[in-house]
């Protein structure tokens, strides 16, 4: 088995290998600035770390902070919609509505009430990171099993109890789908939205360098950020994994039987 597991390792690497491989034999082959092969970015890479860092870092503090106040809002408002049927019916086109507007359209709008610093940005990324935990937690709460619910009767709970000791546990699967989107989404528009609102962060790095003709620096800059995605959504399925162990366990289980 822990042959077959290395066989596999390998074979992935190889493709990824082989595109860098032919990437910079067309870079030597062109000769030119505009189209810098892997050794160029690399060569980049070494000569730009502290600033490329620097800027990271800004764009991560901006994207935690926007994660942290969607979820912090989004997840105990998605419960409440799915426990109050009748609310969650009538805020449900709304939500949808939200869902299939881009965020970068939503600034104007938000220059106008919060400017172009970093207020403005983490407005934008919590909008992004909003609608998919907002969605699926409240798919998950409203869609809990009837018997959940003669169980909450049956114990006296209140509304506020059975949200907190129902609800929330058996939306917790869903929850950790919509944080994985939401991650994704929060990184994805901190950068956007540093281009749209230069300031800092790496997106205005990224931009300055294409800006200066500086393509294997902004390459670098694409390099770091998508390095930086990876490592983030690894720890983000670790830490699910850990969190909902009973969760995967029955879907082991179920899948065995």
């Amino acid at each position: 088995m822990k042959t077959l597991d290395r066989h596999i390792a390998w074979n992935a690497l190889l493709l990824p290998f082989l595109i860098l491989l032919v990437w910079q034999g067309l870079a030597i082959r062109a000769h030119t600035p505009l189209f810098p092969g892997p050794w160029q970015i690399m060569l980049s890479i070494g000569k730009l770390y502290p600033q490329i860092v620097g800027q990271l870092g800004h764009t991560l503090m901006r994207a935690c902070i926007g994660f942290l106040v969607a979820a912090a809002l989004m997840v105990p408002l998605g419960i409440l919609l799915g426990r109050l049927k009748l609310l969650g019916q009538v805020l449900e086109p709304a939500i949808d509505m939200l869902a299939t507007l881009p965020p970068p359209a939503v600034v104007p709008i938000v220059m106008l009430f919060a400017g172009t610093g970093d207020g403005a940005k983490i407005v934008i990324i919590c909008y992004a990171a909003a609608v998919p935990l907002l969605m699926n937690t409240y798919e998950a709460s409203k869609t809990v099993h009837p018997s959940a619910n003669l169980v909450a009767r049956a114990l006296h709970l209140t509304r506020l109890e059975a949200m907190w000791h129902i609800d929330l546990p058996a939306a917790l699967p869903m929850i950790a789908t919509g944080v994985r989107l939401a991650v994704s989404s929060a990184l994805l528009v901190s950068v956007t939205s540093e281009m749209l609102l230069a300031t800092n962060g790496i997106g205005v790095f990224i931009q300055r360098q294409q800006e200066n003709f500086q393509i294997a620096g902004g390459l670098a800059g694409i390099a770091f950020i998508s390095l930086a995605g990876l490592i983030i959504n690894s720890l983000v399925f670790q830490f699910e994994k850990r969190w909902l162990f009973w969760h995967y366990r029955n879907l082991d289980t179920n899948s065995k039987g």
